[in-house]
């Protein structure tokens, strides 16, 4: 879905296929030519106007008879890929929909969000994840575009990135794919393109640590888990590998001291208290879960969910007056942000009026 992080389960994996050569900007990039027809016909051909263009380009895009596009997050895709499966992570929905709407004469970026409440496992690996999407501008229309229609739980604002970080997401995303796959030559290629894109970005380095100790070297993943953490002290997933990969060594003083600061970091993320929280709800452990939730509450106090699970555990605990309290809240941010979606709303619609009527007089 976005710029993959991993945390190393120790499990077998292989060297994998030969080396096949890995593609390039332009390939990732490149617009099939049926794809181009049809943007051509359905979206640039129907309307000189930006803001129009724009309604038509989303509508092609994620409704039928256009692409129809499906949320997917088995595999990073390039564009002509995409196109082909109707699938998308929200990587491959982003570097799509940014070549066409340039091709449709809007100005489009790339925006990242950092941090967003994404984690689970698969294959062996424990995935965290930054997310994506298209910040696109169209006359007097500014919109954000997104493959994901669940609600997006992120603690921090989202900030315009490069396309060549974009792209660097794309060889990072590929390469923890087929490193999940035991595809482990091409993964470190895959990582290697991604890490020259971004040096100073750790995930690529935390990546590459992992892959290295499932091929059992491990002065390598050393390295690796060190050099994400002089970029980022307190990345989590380079000082969850670190304690693992010291824990596998023996190394038990190394790894009582990555683990404190690992612990450091968990406590001052909302979102991982937020996960212990729904464990120990899950598990039948309400107090221990209330605690959880209003730290995470107390860490960030504007995410409606956090409320919803804490107003759920007051309930089961019988302390109604506390629940509905805090599904009162949980009720008001949700107001909140839709009020704020409502107003932007309006504001562009205002924008685009006060155009018009200047245009007309």
């Amino acid at each position: 879905m976005m710029n993959w992080a991993t945390a190393a389960l120790l499990t077998a994996s292989t060297l994998g296929s030969p080396a096949m050569p890995l593609p390039g900007a332009d390939e990732i990039l490149a617009v099939p030519p049926e794809l181009e027809a049809q943007l051509q016909e359905q979206v640039i051909g129907k309307s000189e106007s930006k803001e129009e263009r724009l309604r038509l380009l989303i509508d092609f895009v994620l409704e039928k008879p256009g692409l129809a596009l499906e949320y997917d997050n088995d595999m990073t895709r390039t564009v002509a890929e995409t196109f082909r499966s109707r699938k998308a992570n929200c990587l491959s929905f982003t570097l799509l929909f940014a070549v066409l709407a340039r091709k449709a004469g809007l100005k489009t970026h790339v925006q990242e969000y950092e941090q967003v409440l994404v984690w689970y496992m698969q294959d062996g690996l424990v995935f965290n994840s930054s997310h994506v999407n298209a910040r696109v501008e169209a006359g007097t229309l500014r919109r954000t575009v997104d493959v994901g229609r669940n609600v997006l739980i992120s603690r921090y604002r989202p900030r315009l990135i490069s396309d060549q970080r974009a792209l660097a997401f794309f060889y990072n995303n590929r390469g923890v794919e087929l490193m999940a796959a035991g595809d482990l030559a091409a993964a470190r290629r895959y990582m290697d393109a991604a890490l020259a894109i971004t040096p100073q970005d750790p995930s690529p380095w935390s990546n590459i640590g992992v892959l290295s100790l499932r091929l059992n070297d491990q002065r390598a993943a050393e390295h690796a888990y060190s050099a994400a953490l002089k970029l980022d002290p307190n990345h989590g997933a380079a000082l969850a590998n670190i304690v693992t990969l010291y824990q596998r060594t023996g190394e038990r003083k190394k790894a009582a001291k990555y683990m404190r600061l690992l612990h450091k970091v968990q406590f001052a993320d909302p979102f991982h208290q937020f996960m212990l929280a729904r464990d120990y709800e899950q598990r039948g452990e309400l107090t221990m879960a209330a605690a959880y939730y209003r730290r995470a509450i107390r860490l960030h106090d504007s995410e409606p969910a956090f409320y919803l699970g804490l107003a759920r555990i007051y309930s089961a605990l019988g302390d109604l007056k506390r629940a509905r309290r805090s599904l009162a809240q949980a009720d008001i941010l949700k107001d909140e942000n839709t009020r704020r979606a409502f107003q932007a709303k309006r504001e562009e619609r205002q924008r685009r009026a006060g155009s018009v009527a200047r245009q007309t007089w």
